[in-house]
């Protein structure tokens, strides 16, 4: 991790994105994927995602999340941000 073809993306998920396995599922998912970074629920009922991996990686991992649980988003906000590297693996937190 750390190098310079590794990148960082925050994703914000709004819907009925709390209470429906959502961040477990999120987690599943990521075991297929070489990423690192966590999942998170905020008060505000937005799920909050963040993960580092190669581009490539990072963007199939997230069309594999919208294809599992695209119905119950209704909007997805995202950054790219420098990598921190400070992962190593991809964890719910609590």
């Amino acid at each position: 991790m750390g190098s310079a073809s590794h990148q960082r993306e925050e994703v914000y998920y709004r819907g009925h994105v709390q209470g429906v396995g959502f961040r477990y599922t999120t987690q599943r998912i990521a075991k297929g994927f070489d990423v690192t970074g966590f999942v998170h629920n905020l008060s505000d009922g937005r799920v909050q995602l963040v993960v580092e991996a190669e581009r490539g990686e990072i963007n199939r991992f997230l069309k594999e999340i919208e294809s599992q649980l695209g119905d119950f988003i209704t909007d997805a906000k995202s950054a790219n941000l420098a990598p921190t590297g400070e992962f190593n693996r991809f964890s719910i937190l609590h």
